[in-house]
């Protein structure tokens, strides 16, 4: 057998489910939620219950969104470039992308390949030698002036492609003649998030990480009166804090001194490519920052904070493909925060949306599965071009790996519906199934009912 015949072999179906015991074999094109919706949500409620709960979401959210409230979708073909190089930058964006398993590059690649290449000139193009000042040929400065508007005409085209896609979200969501497709995006967006967030205050906070640049989570977040926890610090311009990651919210109730209690509604986010509204500036004491601007949500082309020379402060950290690359201020500190999440006993990740196609990412899950006590809910609209197949097959761990692919399992609409738990924390529906269960009495005919052999030996009330 050849190695494609043996790749053919092994190939997903369109869906595939291994939800704790529940593994059967779906051969059909459109399952029925009745068939599964029994056995996944009280698995999934059971796992969302652990004592660290991680959610991990790719693009597949925001196009899910965007698709609902008819939004353009971020168009993530490379651009035509023509520059001294483009050949050897097309070929470097290509590797990228065949090493990743993605196959045809996207913007991604080729903004990290031409951010690169402009390093490399910079080097070039500086005035620095050992013993004195040695000058590289003229011939250098106009090949550098030229890529660096390359670079700042993509990032802008980027960054206003994704701003569009959160204008249309939010216009859908604000569009008073329109008020069915409104309340259907903020059901989307309200219950996707809730099921995860609404866990008991005693517990560890859900902690969301993002690998998006717009702010689709933020936004939701506001909309659902959640209170999000970053490492950012301040009020007029947020600053980047490494030392501020452990604050936490708490209240004393009324009447009671020395026991605060944790307030709920609170999550911590971590977005580990940057974001749209992150910059890099000079603070008020004279060192460099991260700040966050002040950017609307789907702000007007036009705004102050979109430059038109994006280059050197806009923080976006396109697919990080490389370990150096990762070692740089801010991201260091964010994929710490992402490893120390998760690799810990008693961890429980779910992904939506998310097309593993980043390697720092997949080598932090595949670490945490080396823990027993860990688990993996992947949750996606297909197999990513085999890569969840690879991913899986590379880290042989079936029984951590809960998976919920195709496209019935990743649709928004229906995942929302059917299959995610409701809030965790809603107490009054146990408290009334503790109330019956407490109520019920054995008929006059039945015999007694005993808890003999059980712990405690007492009758059943």
């Amino acid at each position: 057998m050849t190695k494609n015949e043996a790749q053919a072999e092994t190939k997903w179906p369109t869906h595939v489910i291994r939800s704790g015991a529940h593994t059967p074999n779906l051969n059909e094109s459109d399952p029925k939620p009745d068939d599964h919706k029994d056995h996944v949500e009280p698995w999934l409620s059971a796992l969302l219950q652990a004592e660290h709960l991680n959610l991990v979401i790719g693009s597949g959210l925001t196009t899910a969104l965007a698709m609902e409230a008819g939004a353009p979708a971020v168009d993530m073909a490379v651009k035509d470039v023509r520059n001294t190089y483009a050949f050897a930058v097309r070929i470097a964006a290509a590797n990228s992308a065949k090493r990743l398993g993605r196959g045809n590059p996207n913007i991604e690649d080729q903004i990290r390949a031409v951010q690169e290449l402009v390093g490399g000139l910079q080097t070039l193009a500086g005035v620095e030698a050992l013993g004195g000042n040695e000058t590289i040929p003229d011939s250098v400065s106009p090949k550098l002036d030229a890529w660096e508007e390359v670079l700042n005409d993509t990032l802008v085209s980027f960054l206003k492609q994704i701003l569009d896609t959160e204008r249309g979200i939010n216009q859908a969501l604000t569009d008073v003649d329109e008020p069915k497709k409104a309340d259907s995006v903020r059901r989307l967006l309200g219950g996707f998030l809730l099921p995860f967030a609404s866990r008991t205050a005693s517990r560890e906070r859900l902690h969301i990480f993002t690998t998006n640049y717009d702010r689709i989570v933020e936004h939701g977040c506001d909309l659902l009166g959640l209170r999000v926890i970053d490492r950012f610090l301040g009020n007029l311009s947020p600053v980047f804090r490494s030392s501020r990651l452990g604050v936490d919210l708490h209240y004393n109730p009324p009447g009671i001194r020395g026991e605060p209690r944790y307030l709920e509604g609170v999550v911590r986010l971590t977005k580990l490519h940057g974001s749209l509204d992150w910059r890099a500036r000079t603070g008020p004491s004279g060192q460099a920052e991260v700040q966050r601007c002040a950017l609307p949500f789907g702000a007007a082309e036009g705004h102050p904070e979109i430059s038109d020379c994006p280059g050197g402060r806009v923080l976006v950290y396109p697919n990080a493909a490389k370990d150096v690359e990762t070692l740089e201020y801010p991201y260091a500190d964010l994929f710490r925060d992402f490893a120390a999440a998760t690799c810990r006993p008693n961890s429980v990740v779910v992904t939506y949306g998310y097309g593993f196609g980043d390697d720092h990412v997949n080598r932090v899950l595949s670490d945490m599965l080396t823990i027993p006590s860990t688990h993996l809910v992947i949750i996606s609209y297909d197999d990513a071009a085999g890569r969840l197949r690879t991913f899986c097959e590379r880290v042989a761990r079936d029984v951590q790996i809960t998976l919920l692919v195709g496209p019935h399992f990743g649709d928004l609409t229906t995942l929302v519906e059917n299959y995610l738990p409701k809030p965790a924390i809603d107490r009054a529906t146990w408290r009334m199934m503790d109330l019956l269960r407490r109520r019920a009495r054995p008929r006059a005919d039945d015999p007694v009912r005993t808890n003999e052999g059980s712990e405690g030996g007492t009758e059943e009330p």
